[in-house]
């Protein structure tokens, strides 16, 4: 149970209060300027899971004994809570992958894979800025995941990489970039937590064919996101970290009978298909069904293949599995009839922009 923290701030001062009423002041008295008094912050982890008690002075009341004073309690987990997570995305797929999870004062991206200027446009569009981003979470080392990441950190230097180092050798060795790329990498283990502003980020397993190929599992307050991008197969840590999620990134990166009689070459749609590959739309589709909870609220899907898929096949074949088992299904576009739905289903484009969601509690 919550510990009960008083706290009645006080200022000894002979002028008058904030309401107290110019009648009630002498001419004669002259009004000092106290020092300023500071506001606890309520992001102290020291205060965390208190509650703060605070004296409310109604009008006409001014003059009242503060024992007198009605007292209103205020969980501080509740206030905390109100705190949209926004989340965007700046393209998805294999010609470059990149997404900013964070606050109006500042998150991460996921993946460096898109060109600079495109991201720096879509934050401004809607009221950010680079200056926001502390940092970029790398999941493996295709170049679509992290070719600009050292453009990005060279440019923005405030801004570091966190990735596995077993990740960052597989980009030196595979790409032709700086090795001072290393000047700005931190680090991340699988499975420790680590912190990027007010967010904690946890790295899990996933199955692709990269190096050491990672998801991330982020969390504010009480609520999670899990993001599983490029994986050929639901592995158990990554269903352990998405059926925790209030808000999934996953991969719905082909329709199986499209990849079948497509055009690519019998060794790409093995490799594809591999468990080390990329996830059917049935796949994905069947998964969200067998795990959904009244937890779960948006699926973004992602990583959609521009050859061998469609928005509206991916969307189709998920909506049809979540309306199987008796679920509302909304398009994320914030109407009454997606208020009202169960969960959220958003295809995240491949080349452009998509809006900035305003996750909240």
């Amino acid at each position: 149970m919550a510990r009960k923290l008083k706290f009645s701030p006080k200022i000894n001062m002979p002028g008058p209060g904030l309401f107290d009423l110019d009648g009630d002041i002498a001419p004669s008295t002259p009004i000092p300027t106290p020092e300023a008094t500071p506001i606890p912050d309520l992001n102290d982890p020291g205060l965390a899971g208190l509650d703060f008690t605070i004296n409310i002075k109604a009008p006409g009341q001014q003059n009242r004994p503060s024992a007198e004073i009605d007292r209103i309690a205020i969980d501080t987990a509740r206030l905390n809570a109100t705190d949209s997570i926004l989340f965007m995305s700046f393209g998805s797929g294999s010609s470059g992958n990149c997404s900013y999870i964070g606050g109006r004062t500042g998150g991460f991206l996921i993946d460096a894979g898109v060109d600079i200027d495109k991201v720096r446009d879509g934050l401004k569009a809607n009221g950010l800025s680079l200056d926001h981003i502390k940092g970029v979470c790398l999941t493996h080392d295709h170049s679509d995941h992290m070719r600009y990441a050292y453009t990005l950190v060279r440019k923005h230097r405030h801004i570091g990489i966190y990735c596995t180092p077993r990740a960052m050798n597989g980009i030196l060795r595979r790409h032709n970039v700086s090795r001072r790329i290393k000047d700005y990498h931190t680090a991340i283990y699988k499975e420790i937590p680590f912190t990027i502003g007010n967010f904690t980020i946890t790295a899990f397993e996933v199955m692709h064919d990269g190096s050491d190929n990672a998801g991330f599992y982020v969390q504010h307050d009480d609520r999670g996101f899990a993001i599983a991008t490029d994986l050929g197969c639901i592995s158990d840590r990554a269903d352990h970290y998405m059926r925790q999620a209030d808000y999934l990134m996953i991969e719905s990166n082909y329709d199986l009978n499209m990849l079948l009689f497509g055009s690519y070459p019998e060794y790409l749609k093995s490799r594809i298909r591999n468990v080390n590959g990329h996830l059917d739309n049935k796949v994905t589709a069947e998964y969200l069904a067998k795990i959904y909870t009244q937890r779960l609220r948006y699926v973004f899907l992602c990583h959609l293949s521009r050859d061998n898929n469609t928005p509206e096949a991916a969307l189709a074949a998920s909506r049809q599995a979540l309306e199987g088992i008796g679920l509302k299904v909304g398009n994320g576009l914030n109407t009454p009839e997606d208020n009202a739905a169960n969960v959220q289903l958003i295809a995240l484009p491949r080349f452009d922009c998509s809006p900035l969601f305003s996750l909240r509690p």
